[in-house]
């Protein structure tokens, strides 16, 4: 066999739990935090997804919440790939999260297109309720090692 087999990954995960200001501030304190767990613990999972989704996600919470309650960030890793919540204290759900907007994002808009971002790039996404607010999410799967010609 060619490269170490998706199965041979240990089967313990790690997780992490950060309360971030609920500011512009946050986001990239949130892309810093997925790049490096993602990198010092070899994780398998698209790093450069992980912190754009990310960073889309804490953004969302950041602006469409109000108050200065912090927003919480909680990254998993798990063998068969990654996992990303964002608490935030509003308990409406994101707009077109799952259930795709009938209408294009309009191309001279600047927003509009994170959700929609998080939708294509992800294996799965969603929101949940919480007793604060809600928990917005998105999963990633490992990728396997790149084989190359000898």
């Amino acid at each position: 066999m060619n490269g170490p087999a998706l199965q041979d990954r240990p089967p313990a995960s790690a997780s992490w739990r950060i309360a971030l200001p609920h500011s512009a501030a946050a986001v990239p304190v949130a892309r810093a935090l997925v790049r490096t767990a993602l990198a010092e613990l070899e994780h398998g999972a698209d790093c450069d997804t992980a912190e754009l989704l990310t960073a889309e996600l804490v953004a969302n919470a950041v602006e469409h919440t109000s108050g200065d309650t912090p927003i919480e960030l909680v990254l998993e890793l798990l063998p068969t790939g990654c996992q990303v919540e964002v608490h935030d204290p509003d308990p409406a759900p994101p707009g077109h999260l799952t259930l795709p907007d009938a209408r294009d994002p309009d191309p001279w808009q600047e927003h509009g297109r994170g959700l929609l971002l998080i939708r294509a790039l992800s294996s799965s996404c969603g929101h949940r309720p919480t007793e604060t607010g809600k928990a917005v999410w998105f999963r990633l799967p490992v990728v396997p090692p790149q084989r190359h010609p000898a």
